[in-house]
């Protein structure tokens, strides 16, 4: 009796540990093809744009504008939708005066293409490219922001292109990491099929960085957001907390949320605004 229901233990392990082994795709990436909405049903301007990235795939991209705006958020969004999801978040951003850029991965929304983790990262150069080399918008007046999954991305983004500021909102640590937290039973490092690691990431931004992370995040809990912040996020940066659940914190925080990146972001623009006069006065003297 002993040694069957030993058996059967292993067997419901290894049957469990299988089926985690396969659905990790399902788990990563939830792709939406259908976007019902765009920025003009909430009253937003905007312009269509079809990126074409390296491997010749179409992505599918808006960049609204906002009333004499001087910073552009660069947004990556999360694992789930598409940019039709984003609109509440964009709405945000116009109201405090920034442009934001949005981009569908590949093969969500109507981007061509299946999601892979190096897709990810090529398909947010390539809308940066666009920015920088098309729009004509230089990268001290890019803000890189990443949410969730897409905290990861922008995380890798901006390790290797010049940007004002990082923000990462509601993001894990490493892949492996999370899988951890959540399966703790099963050999989740050995088996991982994929990397995201956003603390490694983090390390070699050198510009200004901001996280952001909700204390009752029920997704990616809290102590993600803190570890990136202590542990591998270099100065300058900066936290705020926000409250709410992983998908509507940013929502439910309200003028938390909105006066945190404002504040922060005010701040960057001074500063540069000063160091600039500074080096004027230099040349005059």
């Amino acid at each position: 009796m002993l040694l069957s229901s030993i058996i059967l233990i292993l067997l419901a392990y290894w049957i469990l540990g299988t089926v985690l082994f396969f659905k990790q795709p399902s788990f990563i990436f939830n792709p939406t093809k259908n976007e019902p909405y765009t920025p003009a049903n909430i009253g937003l301007p905007y312009e269509k744009v079809l990126l074409r990235t390296p491997d010749r795939l179409i992505l599918n991209a808006w960049f609204v504008p906002a009333h004499n705006a001087e910073i552009t958020i660069l947004f990556c969004h999360g694992n789930g939708g598409n940019i039709s999801y984003t609109l509440d978040t964009v709405n945000i951003f116009n109201e405090l005066g920034y442009n934001t850029f949005v981009f569908d991965y590949r093969g969500y929304g109507t981007s061509q293409g299946t999601p892979t983790e190096q897709g990810t990262y090529i398909d947010a150069q390539t809308a940066y490219d666009w920015l920088i080399h098309t729009k004509g918008i230089h990268p001290e007046d890019i803000i890189i922001f990443g949410r969730s999954l897409g905290g990861s991305i922008a995380a890798n983004l901006a390790s290797q292109v010049k940007a004002k500021g990082l923000i990462i909102e509601s993001a894990f640590t490493s892949y492996a990491d999370i899988g951890v937290k959540f399966y703790p039973y099963m050999p989740v490092r050995l088996f991982a099929r994929y990397e995201f690691k956003t603390s490694e990431y983090l390390k070699k931004v050198d510009y200004p960085k901001l996280i952001i992370h909700s204390r009752t995040d029920e997704i990616v809990p809290f102590e993600f957001g803190l570890r990136l912040y202590e542990l591998y996020a270099n100065e300058p940066k900066d936290f705020i907390e926000i409250f709410g659940s992983h998908n509507d914190g940013f929502l439910y925080s309200g003028q938390v949320y909105r006066e945190g990146l404002s504040s922060w972001i005010s701040s960057l623009t001074k500063q540069n605004k000063q160091q600039q006069s500074t080096a004027k006065l230099r040349i005059v003297s």
